[in-house]
């Protein structure tokens, strides 16, 4: 077992230059998923310090604007959501935190907002189904999403779970079974409950979309929920099989709506993604008014993105089925990815064949931005930016795109729009600058590191990471300026966030908070 670690700091020295500002409560900050924030103040000047010899701990002696450090699992892909003085993330479960929880699990944890102390976790078991549907050690690769006192995320099990924001803290509400759900088999087979306490999570409910819907996830369920007017819009994970070839359920929907207070189906999208899913859907769905109207934005993983309607919209299909309608769908691969000049139907996962959509659309200023690319694990390969303009839409747009940019290779990072510039990456490793009306090109800046995160912009620069463990912060603007490049000891998978004054950085095994002038207990 792994060592566990949890550093504080000191309550006083960080509420004394504590400015109140804004949480952050799901990805993107908010529904249009903008990775914008308005924090000042936020440090440039950091050193996340040195490990102690023969251990994860970190030598706290040695950071530079560390308020604290909690130590995570030993991958870390969620990237932090703070919200109501708690800070939640994805991980696994390599870094035990309850002896009655050991070996691989998906995980979400915890942690108080000043101090950093660990409050409690949502233990997830596997789901037994290997690496096709839930990848080892992967752990929980989305992390919840905030709305009030309640949490919902999706699981490694393909399941969206409500959690209560306050643990046990305040009872058990809701579902009285967590001590069953999780419960894992040993090595005899045997499963036998798990009696939950102060540190495990409090599930208000679980909607199984294996079960429900009937979809085959593609290596991991992931994606971050979006909580709007009493609903949960979900991408539901639904993928081909180990061939990559084969679609398993072809006629599962792809995005699901629920209740949020009761976990009950509401609606769906009709099956046109599944049917000709590249490989898995992963994008988190984004939210707008389009000519005065609520409209959802999704990026499919048939390399499609669609404007569906509400769940106040909905059309009722059958007894037990209803469905969002479809207001437009574009597809963000140029006509030269999806088929060779003879005509012949260029592979997938070809350096300059077509890709699905990872990216979350991001839709800011009436437009609306969607980015292409494909699980790391496939490479690099081409890419493509589009800008559509959702009140000019109906029907299929293909081809009548705002704009689009193909200097850009596969990305799956979603982009910031700040003050009519798009700042976007990657999965290459270069951060780009272009200008958010025309797509016309400024600046770019290669990392020399591959990209799995989202720039966020922020107190007038752009905070972005790398596989390599390298932070950049650049300048805002149109001219590039390099302001730091900060190395830490393990990658950066997720997205830097900010929240109340600080920063929030999770490496693939620790959690950091960063304040300017902190100063962390010994």
């Amino acid at each position: 077992m792994k060592p566990k670690l949890t550093f504080t700091c000191s309550v006083l020295a960080l509420a004394g230059t504590l400015v109140q500002a804004a949480d952050w409560p799901t990805w993107g900050g908010r529904a249009d998923r903008n990775m914008i924030s308005e924090e000042k103040g936020l440090p440039v000047d950091l050193d996340p310090g040195k490990k102690k010899a023969g251990s994860d701990e970190i030598d706290l002696a040695t950071t530079k604007n560390v308020a604290w450090v909690a130590k995570l699992g030993s991958q870390t892909y969620g990237t932090p959501s703070i919200a109501a003085g708690t800070v939640f993330v994805g991980t696994n479960n390599e870094s035990p935190r309850n002896p009655n929880h050991i070996g691989d699990r998906g995980i979400v944890m915890a942690f108080d907002e000043y101090t950093g102390e660990f409050k409690w976790q949502m233990v997830s078991p596997k789901l037994g189904a290997g690496k096709v549907s839930d990848w080892e050690f992967l752990g929980m690769c989305s992390t919840p999403s905030i709305a009030g006192n309640r949490g919902y995320v999706v699981t490694n099990r393909c399941e969206i779970v409500c959690i209560d924001t306050n643990g046990l803290s305040d009872g058990n509400q809701g579902m009285q079974d967590e001590a069953k759900y999780m419960a894992s088999a040993g090595k005899d087979g045997k499963v036998t409950p798990v009696e939950p306490n102060k540190t495990d999570a409090d599930i208000i409910w679980v909607y199984d979309m294996r079960k429900e819907l009937g979809v085959f996830p593609h290596n991991i369920a992931s994606s971050y929920v979006l909580v709007q007017d009493g609903r949960v819009y979900c991408t539901t994970s639904n993928g081909v099989d180990w061939s990559h070839t084969n679609i398993p359920a072809p006629t599962a929907p792809s995005f699901v709506c629920l209740d949020a207070e009761t976990g009950e189906y509401v609606a769906e999208m009709n099956p046109v993604v599944s049917e000709r899913v590249l490989h898995c859907s992963w994008s988190s769905p984004a939210y707008g008014l389009v000519n005065g109207k609520p409209q959802l934005f999704f990026a499919g993983g048939d390399g499609w993105a669609y404007g569906l309607g509400t769940a106040d919209v909905k059309e009722k299909i059958d007894d037990e089925i209803s469905e969002l309608p479809i207001f437009w769908q574009y597809d963000a691969n140029p006509p030269e990815y999806r088929k060779s000049q003879a005509g012949e139907p260029m592979k997938y996962a070809e350096y300059d064949g077509p890709s699905e959509c990872i990216a979350t659309p991001v839709y800011h200023d009436g437009l609306l931005y969607i980015e292409i690319g494909q699980d790391p694990e496939h490479g690099e390969g081409v890419g493509m930016i589009s800008c559509i303009d959702p009140s000019k839409a109906d029907g299929d747009i293909t081809g009548k795109a705002v704009w689009t940019y193909k200097g850009i290779e596969r990305s799956i990072s979603t982009p910031a729009i700040h003050d009519g510039l798009l700042y976007t990456a990657d999965y290459t490793g270069r951060i780009f600058c272009l200008d958010a009306k025309t797509g016309q090109e400024y600046w770019v800046h290669d990392t020399k590191g591959h990209i799995w995160a989202n720039p966020l912009v922020a107190d007038g620069k752009i905070y972005l990471g790398n596989e390599e463990g390298e932070l950049f912060i650049l300048a805002e603007g149109k001219e590039k300026k390099v302001l730091a490049e900060i190395e830490f000891s393990a990658p950066l998978k997720g997205s830097v966030v900010a929240a109340n004054g600080a920063l929030y950085i999770a490496t693939e095994t620790h959690l950091y908070c960063f304040k300017e002038g902190a100063k962390p207990v010994q």
